[in-house]
């Protein structure tokens, strides 16, 4: 994993990826991003929330090549990425997370970290070594199949297979979805943790006030556009926010 940060990350940290003005949308002539923004400093943990329909999942999938960027762009240390690849994007390092179909279940633990590393599978197993640091469980387990596995540590192999490849910038499409109240608190400190090492971590959460809670800033998405943005701490107690997405996200 990447060196830990010294401190939080300020305003003077270099900006590790930005996105302007991005407009993009899954069919041609439908734009469900209608010009979001986002800049993100090395080792930031940034929360985005928002309402059923606002373009969240969207907006991290924009940024992982998934969906068709039609204008604005997205640059990663100063260098444009919108719409490359998502192999590209892997090598380049940046690791996703999807919220659904995020593991394979058919094959073992041990084997869908190796997917993770296809691409460098010659250090596998030094990243293996360094995964379990983070992750016992998976080591102890290695051999199980993913299949067999719950929803919760499903999520914990599909977050470990993404490190496998040591990104820079992680992004996490509602980790915490469908899981338990225990679990989901467990998803959210291995998230903090995952960031503590120096990742640095894109979330999309439905759990608007727990993400609020351990994001250093936060960015609230309406109608496909970056409606909010603050510390994740000012979001938690900006009147407009609470009465507008709080009140149903949070509770």
């Amino acid at each position: 994993m990447t060196a830990a940060p010294v401190g939080r990350p300020t305003e003077d940290t270099p900006v590790i990826l930005d996105a302007t003005e991005v407009i993009a949308g899954y069919l041609p002539g439908i734009d469900i991003l209608n010009g979001c923004n986002m800049t993100v400093r090395e080792g930031e943990l940034i929360g985005i929330i928002g309402p059923n329909g606002a373009g969240k999942s969207t907006f991290l999938k924009a940024l992982f090549g998934l969906v068709p960027i039609r204008s604005g762009d997205v640059t990663l240390r100063g260098e444009s990425i919108a719409n490359k690849r998502a192999d590209e994007l892997v090598r380049m390092g940046i690791g996703f997370v999807p919220q659904t179909n995020n593991v394979f279940p058919s094959l073992s633990i041990e084997e869908n970290l190796e997917m993770g590393a296809f691409q460098h599978h010659k250090q596998f197993k030094q990243q293996f070594d360094k995964i379990v640091e983070l992750f016992p469980v998976l080591g102890e387990r290695r051999s199980q199949r993913a299949g067999s596995l719950s929803g919760g540590e499903r999520q914990m192999v599909a977050m470990a297979r993404a490190l496998m490849m040591d990104p820079s910038v992680l992004l996490l499409d509602e980790p915490s979805a469908g899981l338990s109240p225990a679990r989901q608190d467990e998803t959210f400190v291995r998230t903090r943790e995952i960031n503590r090492t120096g990742v640095t971590v894109i979330m999309v959460e439905q759990n608007a006030r727990r993400c609020l809670q351990i994001a250093d800033r936060g960015y609230v998405l309406d109608q496909g556009t970056s409606a909010y943005t603050n510390t994740g701490k000012e979001l938690l107690k900006d009147p407009k926010v609470i009465e507008l997405y709080l009140g149903t996200l949070g509770a």
